[in-house]
């Protein structure tokens, strides 16, 4: 591996974790800047299946923060990122979500998790993610999230690697 790649690589990773932060914080446009005008996010049914296009993905992300409450009232934690890049200007990636609702008062948001407020655990899932570089800067052209808990949607990863 080159010193490129890895520098590749890490704007890859740095997409994946501002998703995490502009989706925490609640920051719509930021979230948005970060797809592809033809990106797809494939989603549980829970949450509307398939999303199509950036405006779409606007539309249904803002949806969403309705759901959770206020700003860090959910947080996005993701580890163990896998990232290969396929090409100048294509790359995938996968890592594992923790979901976690950080509100302490019950019946703030329409989210609420299966041990009560006690428990902050909301879902478990696994992100896998195709990337392509638009004008030099990678962003999302596909996101899959399949949840392992509370309820599993997973059956198999994309791209066993």
């Amino acid at each position: 591996m080159t010193i490129d790649e890895l520098l590749e690589i890490e704007a890859i990773r740095q997409v994946r974790l501002a998703y995490s932060n502009y989706f925490d914080s609640q920051n719509a446009d930021g979230l948005q800047s970060l797809f592809c005008e033809d990106a797809v996010c494939e989603f549980p049914e829970q949450f509307g299946g398939n999303w199509v296009g950036r405006e779409t993905i606007l539309t249904n992300f803002t949806n969403e923060f309705s759901k959770i409450g206020e700003p860090y009232d959910s947080m996005h934690v993701v580890t163990n990122p896998w990232i290969t890049v396929t090409g100048p200007d294509t790359a995938h990636g996968r890592c594992y979500l923790i979901d976690l609702l950080t509100r302490q008062q019950a019946g703030t948001g329409h989210y609420t998790t299966v041990g009560g407020h006690g428990n902050p655990l909301l879902f478990l899932g696994m992100y896998e993610d195709e990337y392509r570089k638009v004008d030099g800067r990678w962003l999302f052209s596909n996101i899959r999230l399949p949840f392992f808990w509370p309820d599993r949607t997973f059956e198999q990863v994309r791209r066993p690697d």
